[in-house]
């Protein structure tokens, strides 16, 4: 393996020296989903979006975890320290909603239909999800917009209707993050 000098301490993966930063803050957002699939890319696209329009507060990590949210919340789970509050960003196609709309969903509120793509959604996130809900104090929240469209095959960029709904999704977590401060 090749390890990699960070800060005097050697590191297994670039992914470790990300995850001890979000492990020392108390709110983070996460954007799941895939760029090079349509609509999947939304989560992505917020924290994008976040990181380039708004200066956030120094105790609140944005990242870009991709596909690859599943590591993570299982090291979450095994860690001593939690975050106070979990921000989950991703697309779904959510029956009895409009392409574009923006809203929250439970953990229990996640599409089953869901459970076999490149998301978040796979068995075992949610299982962790689940886990980190019920066993833990931390506040999740998962912020979602409908697909309009998600290609079989690689085709990045977001549909018209999901472009639109970047912003509305971040002020959605803007909010969220406020709500602990009295703002």
């Amino acid at each position: 393996m090749i390890y990699k000098e960070v800060s005097g301490r050697p590191f297994l993966r670039d992914n470790t020296v990300m995850l001890t930063s979000a492990l020392e803050k108390p709110i983070l957002i996460f954007g799941c989903g895939n760029i090079l699939f349509g609509d999947d890319g939304f989560g992505p696209a917020v924290v994008q979006h976040l990181k380039e329009n708004y200066q956030l507060p120094a105790d609140v990590l944005v990242w870009d975890v991709g596909t690859g949210i599943r590591e993570i919340l299982f090291d979450l789970a095994l860690s001593a320290k939690k975050p106070d509050k979990l921000i989950i960003l991703d697309a779904v196609d959510y029956p009895n909603r409009t392409p574009g709309e923006v809203f929250e969903i439970s953990v229990e509120g996640i599409p089953a239909q869901k459970t076999s793509d490149f998301s978040l959604h796979q068995f075992p996130t949610v299982n962790l999800l689940k886990e980190l809900q019920e066993e833990t104090a931390i506040d999740i929240h998962i912020v979602v917009a409908r697909t309009a469209h998600v290609p079989d095959q690689v085709q990045p960029g977001l549909s018209d209707e999901m472009a639109r709904a970047i912003p509305e999704a971040a002020r959605l977590v803007l909010s969220l993050i406020d709500q602990d401060k009295g703002a």
